[in-house]
């Protein structure tokens, strides 16, 4: 990572401080590169973080995202039948669009500033504070690539 600016503009080394988190450079390199590139699964973040930065192994990165989601400065997802993937994008209630065929993930936003958007009809005494929705579907290229089959149902090892 030498001689590549992580976080030129200190925004990451505020967020780490304020998380109680040590500043290390593979904790500034993995946030600073999922700022843009959310949803990305942990073996993306190591071949991105790794192309960008230089060399992090594997198990550094799962310490890493492991580390920043206990801490707040990042979320877990996990979508049925695909790798746990992480974003930046925290402290709202959003949920997510997954394309069946190439898993393409986007955010779709819920109700602002109310914590669950969703609400069960009886929540067995939990104290609820998330809910998470997965739309699944096709995305647009998938859609215009699979032509007269868009009503399929895809899946990633088909």
């Amino acid at each position: 990572m030498v001689g590549v600016p992580v976080n030129p503009d200190g925004v990451v080394v505020r967020e780490l401080r304020a998380a109680g988190l040590r500043v290390t450079m593979p904790r500034q390199a993995v946030l600073t590169w999922l700022a843009g590139y959310p949803h990305s699964s942990a073996d993306a973040i190591a071949a991105g973080v790794r192309d960008k930065f230089g060399a992090l192994s594997l198990q550094a990165i799962y310490g890493v995202v492991t580390a920043c989601t206990e801490a707040g400065l990042l979320r877990r997802i996990e979508p049925a039948g695909r790798p746990a993937r992480y974003e930046r994008r925290v402290g709202d209630n959003h949920h997510y669009l997954v394309c069946r065929r190439c898993a393409q993930t986007t955010d779709v936003d819920c109700v602002a500033g109310k914590r669950p958007c969703l609400e069960p009809a009886d929540g067995h005494g939990f104290t609820i504070d998330e809910a998470e929705v997965v739309f699944w579907g096709l995305c647009p290229a998938c859609v215009a690539a699979a032509g007269s089959m868009a009503g399929t149902h895809y899946h990633e090892e088909e």
